[in-house]
């Protein structure tokens, strides 16, 4: 039986996808012995019910927007009462290293891990370093990072980064076994629509679907996450095209949906790329257009750049353009087997192993 002696605190939180990582990491470590203690802030706790940790920190913690200098001292204030609540677990915990993924939820552990010289380890989900961890990333014992390509890093930073993946969720991790079966009758896709700006695909999607030829939209079988204002809408508009599909704000069984499904529709965040590469789905992404850093354009060129997916800009995308889109996938059968190779040919899906590798090697 494995001895369980060393402590990780994994500092994440405010979105699920710095959660996701976080969870998927410390599954790994746990397996190799490991105590988890998880830190985040109230925003975070809406995501952890589930976490795999023995105690969670709720710490202190802010953001503000750049160019308000209210905003700034409001946040120094509470992030400062963060780190000292930090020092003070700390203390108790005795930490053997601090792992941060990002997002202000996660400044406060490791500033206080720095102060206490408890060894710090950064991972960034995205293909463009964020905010807290390009403040961090000088100055932390190891920098890891989900994609090939980590914009806005300073050179210095560059030549010390470590390319580890981007973990996913142990249930996703299993759809790199399953063989992607081409559709032959019906034509199964998912639509995800993200937490932000979701209106767009919330409503284009069903109407960009109801403009495709009908020999193939009667073969479509669609599963959409959706607003729930446009849930009605969305019914509607896929009844009208004689569409089969299924509607709901939040989907629990994302493994099982995207399993099963010929193609995904859907956003580009860090954690959507990573998944979508592991279980070789072709899709076709719509990048945020008010991500920070445009950040998901970035994200989404390990699939574009394999072949394994295209990528429609919310600029000028018309249900027409979106519908063009759409059937040029659909009517292939054979292009969508490729894409699906293509897709797994980029992916990492040891990405939480790798990383508590890295973990294991500058704990104290």
């Amino acid at each position: 039986m494995t001895q369980i002696s060393k402590v990780a605190v994994v500092a994440a939180g405010g979105t699920g996808g710095h959660m996701f990582p976080a969870e998927a990491l410390s599954r790994a470590l746990m397996a190799r012995g490991w105590r988890i203690v998880l830190a985040t802030d109230s925003r975070g706790d809406q995501y952890a019910q589930n976490f795999p940790c023995e105690e969670r920190l709720s710490l202190d913690a802010a953001t503000y927007r750049p160019g308000d200098p209210i905003g700034m001292i409001r946040a120094s204030l509470r992030i400062s009462r963060g780190v000292r609540q930090a020092r003070k677990a700390f203390a108790r915990l005795k930490p053997s290293v601090v792992i941060g993924f990002g997002g202000y939820p996660s400044l406060p552990s490791l500033l206080a891990a720095k102060s206490l010289r408890i060894p710090t380890v950064i991972h960034e989900q995205n293909a463009v370093l964020g905010r807290v961890n390009r403040r961090l990333a000088g100055s932390v014992t190891a920098v890891a990072c989900a994609f090939p390509t980590l914009k806005r890093a300073s050179r210095k930073v560059q030549k010390r980064v470590h390319v580890v993946g981007n973990p996913v969720r142990p249930d996703i991790a299993a759809l790199y076994d399953r063989a992607y079966v081409a559709p032959d009758q019906t034509i199964r896709i998912l639509v995800t629509g993200g937490s932000q700006g979701a209106r767009l695909l919330s409503e284009m999607t069903p109407h960009a679907m109801n403009l495709i030829s009908e020999d193939l939209r009667i073969r479509l079988r669609v599963e959409q996450q959706t607003r729930v204002e446009s849930i009605d809408f969305a019914r509607r508009t896929y009844a009208e095209a004689g569409v089969e599909c299924e509607i709901a704000p939040f989907f629990r069984n994302m493994s099982g949906r995207l399993g099963a499904a010929h193609l995904v529709v859907g956003r580009a965040g860090a954690s959507t790329i990573s998944e979508l590469a592991v279980a070789g789905v072709p899709s076709i992404l719509i990048p945020l257009k008010i991500a920070m850093d445009d950040h998901q354009t970035w994200n989404a060129r390990l699939l574009t750049d394999a072949g394994a997916a295209v990528v429609l800009k919310e600029d000028g995308l018309t249900s027409e353009v979106f519908a063009r889109a759409l059937e040029a996938f659909v009517a292939d059968p054979q292009r969508l087997a490729e894409r699906s190779a293509a897709a797994r040919a980029v992916c990492v899906p040891d990405a939480a192993e790798k990383l508590a590798g890295l973990v294991e090697s500058v704990a104290s």
